[in-house]
């Protein structure tokens, strides 16, 4: 398994680019979020990859970061996601954006993407609902983490899944998880 690359940018034809590491170049379809990121052809580059091996293709995939390639392999986990609707998800939305999407279930923001339908959304938010999409140690996947917590908590206590959702997007992602529910509920005792 090719698990990281790092050469010499030779060209970018969206979503393609091609990577020559020691006289042998590789092309890598990478996210529109990598691909922005990229220093001009002719740079040094590295790339965190992804194969996919099939019995009519190798494909191989590139990432500008560690945890863009783990949200990638999660998505791909997704019943009906396949490699170009995930590169399609993480070229419409950052990792960070996603996993607040997630947290949030928020299904508008990710039909928003191209591709993305109604069924695909809610079957994204259903399957990667408390999942890491960040890095282990990234403030991101605790703040993901802890709004799915609290999420949780406005469901057991009996609030629908949209209401409880819409108020915990309009708190701050910085709050804890015993703050965030205090504020939601607090928002959703006004709106009955």
């Amino acid at each position: 398994m090719i698990g990281k690359l790092t050469g010499t940018l030779l060209e970018k034809r969206p979503p393609m680019v091609m990577v020559d590491v020691n006289g042998v170049a590789y092309e890598l379809d990478v996210p529109m979020n990598t691909l922005y990121q990229l220093p001009a052809t002719g740079s040094r580059v590295t790339l965190y990859t992804h194969m996919i091996v099939r019995e009519d293709a190798h494909l191989l995939f590139g990432f500008a970061t560690e945890e863009e390639r783990l949200a990638f392999r999660q998505l791909l986990k997704v019943n009906g996601v396949g490699a170009r609707t995930a590169l399609a998800v993480l070229s419409g939305l950052s990792v960070q954006d996603l996993s607040h999407a997630v947290a949030a279930q928020d299904a508008a923001r990710l039909t928003c993407i191209p591709g993305i339908g109604n069924k695909t959304a809610e079957r994204l938010l259903l399957e990667l609902r408390g999942k890491v999409l960040t890095g282990v140690a990234g403030s991101a996947a605790a703040t993901s983490s802890e709004r799915g917590d609290a999420l949780n908590a406005l469901l057991a206590l009996g609030y629908g899944e949209k209401e409880a959702a819409n108020a915990l997007s309009r708190l701050s992602a910085e709050l804890a998880t015993s703050e965030s529910i205090r504020q939601a509920l607090k928002l959703l005792s006004k709106v009955k």
